[in-house]
């Protein structure tokens, strides 16, 4: 359909999408009505011999069969005749099929994107929610953009973000079908990025008047950019091309939140792409809280309504936990082919020490600890050794909580504190053995321990170990209790006394400020956790106080990563535990993987990035 500049004629993907699917085939539905024909069969079309095969028969023999009691002789071999004609004529159809357009059959199916069809309507004026929708250029061609109320909230839903990548796939394959064209292929996404020539940025088709330009139109309840001073870049330029991370995630966890932010950001850098982030509704409270603010760029960001979370190519892109693996295969392919590299596993990793970088850098007061943390841990190490000027600096992340090992043997259970320490000896015997020191007696070493369990200190095994930081530490029931002075209060139960025995468990953590009534099955409004109500407690806004503990549970996560990474020389962990993969981008490639200075115990996994 043609559009005008201000009225157009679209293609809108409803909010409520439904898809639509046959009906099952059931073979009852097609049989005989009657209980008498149901019974059916051939037994009345064979012949019967003769009364006796040594007199002549009575009458003469039946003529040779015509070619219309074929059917009535021998059904079963016409069926199958006509069985092998068809599979025969379909092979020739498919073949010749993708002889004309190799690109009409997919090669595999896509890897991350679900495979939704949804009901497409006409509409002759804009909607009122945000969609992808069809329109006609000034030509009569068919195009694709990203439609957002210029005055809608920012940023949207989880939902609405998670959504709209099935919608935009499902546009783009109306858009080409119009075209004549096939789908763009999952190879040619991966290996190639390959652009979808069909879509129109929102900028350009404000430009071009295909969409409704904006005109000081201020978007509701918009979320503020973290750094990002409104007066300083008043009259800076509109950045050319964004990307804008939102943090918000349902999963209660920070360390797969930081990987993404990380790697997201290497690939912004890489591909010239300024970097925003959004903490309006981030679980752990401001950013600035627990980490000092990115780094500013020195250009305005876009309107809200310009930011959309597809395709990968637009102009400026928003990135979410609910929309990264839509974008993230395209935009990792295009760094792939910019950069020129093989490795693709390395590749991965600089992306995320790009974002270390950068991002990871703790509030003045948490930094100025971590500081003297390390330099008193590294004194102790240069002081203690009678015979060498450095012992070694082992350092230990155990990940309990609802976080449960990779490998089969101990998936319902925790890695033992005897395969930590295995390792720790390996490691301080490598040393030794290189300086040539054969006494055991002299064979010393620190032993630095991170943990979400608080209880893990205090095992046998682990009583030699130092805490990597005492500045925020989880503490226990029985910990409360001996700092209260009170030893009777564990017996006397006290209203939201809680502790983190068993390390770091989501339904607690949602709750942290919560009122005992609604305790570790509840979110902050009350809302049931298990089942179908697990949406709204994530929507529920969490109070200051709430917000408040996170910070307090992030910061202490945090600087326990900084303080290992700083001062040890090896680190033991999980690869299973997102902080494992960090502390790894955190020591950097050469000293993590070619000097073996990160090691997983468990199982034989190696590093990886994101947890998708």
């Amino acid at each position: 359909m043609m559009s005008g500049p201000t009225q157009s004629k679209m293609l809108v993907v409803p909010p409520a999408l439904n898809l639509r699917r046959a009906s099952s085939y059931n073979a009852q539905d097609r049989g005989p009505i009657s209980s008498t024909s149901s019974r059916f069969n051939f037994n009345h079309l064979f012949f019967s011999p003769p009364a006796s095969p040594a007199l002549p028969a009575l009458v003469p023999r039946p003529p040779k069969r015509t070619s219309s009691q074929i059917l009535v002789a021998r059904p079963s071999r016409v069926f199958r005749r006509l069985f092998l004609l068809g599979i025969l004529l379909s092979i020739t159809y498919l073949v010749a099929l993708a002889f004309q357009n190799p690109d009409a059959i997919p090669a595999a199916v896509w890897p991350y994107f679900g495979q939704e069809e949804f009901e497409m309507v006409g509409q002759d004026a804009f909607p009122d929610f945000p969609t992808p929708i069809l329109i006609n250029d000034n030509k009569g061609r068919s195009k694709w953009t990203v439609f957002i109320p210029p005055n809608g909230d920012f940023p949207l839903t989880m939902d609405q973000y998670a959504e709209m990548g099935s919608q935009c796939r499902e546009v783009s394959s109306r858009a080409r079908d119009i075209h004549h064209k096939a789908p763009i292929t999952e190879k040619a996404i991966i290996n190639y990025d390959a652009r979808d020539e069909y879509y129109i940025d929102v900028y350009d088709a404000e430009r071009s008047g295909l969409l409704a330009p904006y005109k000081g139109i201020r978007a509701k309840n918009k979320g503020k950019f973290v750094g990002v001073d409104k007066k300083h870049l008043k009259h800076k330029p509109v950045c050319e091309s964004t990307m804008t991370f939102v943090l918000e995630s349902s999963d209660a966890g920070l360390g797969n939140t930081l990987m993404m932010l990380w790697t997201f950001y290497g690939l912004a850098k890489q591909l010239d792409r300024e970097f925003f982030v959004v903490d309006k509704r981030w679980a752990y409270g401001p950013w600035t809280e627990i980490f000092e603010a990115p780094p500013v760029p020195d250009c305005r960001p876009p309107p809200r309504h310009h930011m959309v979370p597809c395709p990968f190519q637009a102009r400026h892109l928003v990135v979410s936990s609910a929309t990264a693996k839509e974008v993230f295969p395209a935009l990792l392919a295009q760094n792939h082919r910019v950069a020129g590299t093989e490795d693709g596993l390395r590749d991965l990793f600089e992306l995320a020490r790009i974002g270390y970088e950068d991002l990871f850098i703790l509030s003045d007061e948490d930094q100025a600890y971590v500081d003297e943390r390390v330099t008193a841990i590294q004194a102790k190490a240069n002081t203690e050794g009678s015979l060498m000027t450095h012992i070694p600096i082992i350092g230990l992340h155990v990940r309990h909580g609802d976080q449960h090992p990779l490998e089969f043997q101990y998936r319902d259970t925790y890695i033992p504190a005897d395969v930590y320490l295995k390792q720790v000896i390996r490691y301080v015997d490598e040393y030794y053995n290189m300086t040539g020191t054969e006494d055991n007696t002299q064979r010393r070493h620190i032993t630095l321990l991170a943990s979400d369990d608080p209880t893990v200190h205090e095992e046998p095994e682990f009583s030699h170990t130092i805490l990597s930081q005492d500045r925020i530490r989880l503490a226990s029931k029985g910990a409360i209790a001996r700092a209260s002075g009170n030893h009777h209060s564990l017996n006397n139960f006290v209203e939201n006394t809680f502790g983190w025995e068993g390390g770091f468990f989501a339904p607690l953590f949602w709750n942290l400020g919560v009122e005992s009534k609604n305790n570790a099955a509840e979110a902050p409004a009350g809302v049931n956790v298990d089942g179908v109500n697990e949406e709204a407690r994530h929507m529920a806004p969490p109070s200051e106080e709430t917000l408040r503990l996170r910070s307090l549970v992030g910061r202490a996560y945090m600087m326990d990563l900084a303080v290992l990474s700083e001062s040890c020389d090896k680190i033991v962990c999980t690869v299973s535990a997102s902080g494992c993969r960090l502390l790894a981008v955190m020591m950097g490639w050469e000293d993590s993987m070619e000097n073996g200075g990160w090691h997983n115990v468990d199982g034989t996994y190696g590093w990886a990035g994101i947890d998708w």
